[in-house]
């Protein structure tokens, strides 16, 4: 299933907080930017009597098939949802499980990385990781930085809204003082996001048929269409990536304008 955006309705924005200047050609297609709401993987592992790591684990093992159709659809950047700030409160031996997933995923697949290389990043607040599952990712970010052609983003204790009262106190320390403070630009604003360093998503998929965002990128999916489907993630493999990608190259995006002033 697949809920298109009613992009009539992009004229509601501020004046304060203009629609994006797109940097490709996205009415027909041109994405850069695909992020991906991971869900599902406790649920395919109880249909099967298997515990809910035993989902994560296969999870995981999909990141490098979407990782590799994301690349063959040209993308610059694929952004997973890997682990909330509201997932601490799972089970403490999950979310255990989860960190030594997290490092055992990076040692395993970090050749890879730099075979083909991927560059690889994250956002949310990483100081909350256990030091074996930050050290790892650390790692992994300092030896790809160098690369550009392809990023994967790693969501990582990351919540919206805690990625905006963070971004509202820097801009905050960083203005005090500032004549003009009470009445910032989006793009001023966005450069203390999380995400500064990339385009904001075109298409953001979420797997397993749940119909919301969940606290991920809200400010940053403003413009972004939407993909559902209830495939569960351990099972969405490249064929699944390529049908929301097919449907997503279908769309007309308008910004707050009509489909006769983007002819």
């Amino acid at each position: 299933m697949n809920l298109k955006s009613d992009k009539s309705q992009g004229g509601v924005a501020s004046q304060s907080c203009p629609p994006p200047t797109p940097s490709a050609d996205l009415s027909a297609g041109g994405a850069q930017h695909v992020a991906i709401i991971m869900d599902g993987n406790g649920r395919w592992a109880k249909e099967r009597s298997k515990p809910r790591i035993f989902g994560h684990r296969q999870g995981a093992n999909a990141i490098n098939e979407v990782m590799k159709a994301a690349q063959k659809h040209n993308l610059k950047y694929l952004t997973l949802y890997a682990f909330s700030s509201e997932n601490w409160s799972r089970p403490k031996a999950e979310v255990e499980a989860l960190m030594k997933l997290l490092v055992s995923s990076i040692n395993r697949y970090e050749k890879n990385f730099l075979k083909n290389k991927i560059r690889f990043s994250t956002i949310g607040d990483l100081s909350a990781l256990p030091k074996e599952s930050l050290d790892a990712v650390e790692r992994l970010k300092k030896i790809t930085a160098a690369f550009d052609e392809f990023t994967l983003v790693l969501a990582l204790n990351y919540g919206s809204r805690d990625e905006i009262l963070r971004a509202s106190a820097a801009f905050a320390k960083a203005n005090a003082g500032q004549k003009n403070i009470n009445k910032p630009s989006w793009e001023e604003f966005s450069k203390y996001l999380d995400t500064a360093f990339m385009p904001d998503p075109d298409l953001i998929i979420r797997t397993s048929g749940e119909l919301r965002l969940s606290n991920f990128l809200m400010m940053q999916s403003a413009y972004s269409e939407l993909y559902f489907t209830d495939v569960y993630w351990p099972d969405f493999t490249e064929a699944e990536f390529d049908k929301a990608m097919n449907d997503y190259n279908g769309r007309e995006r308008r910004y707050g304008k009509t489909g006769e002033q983007l002819k």
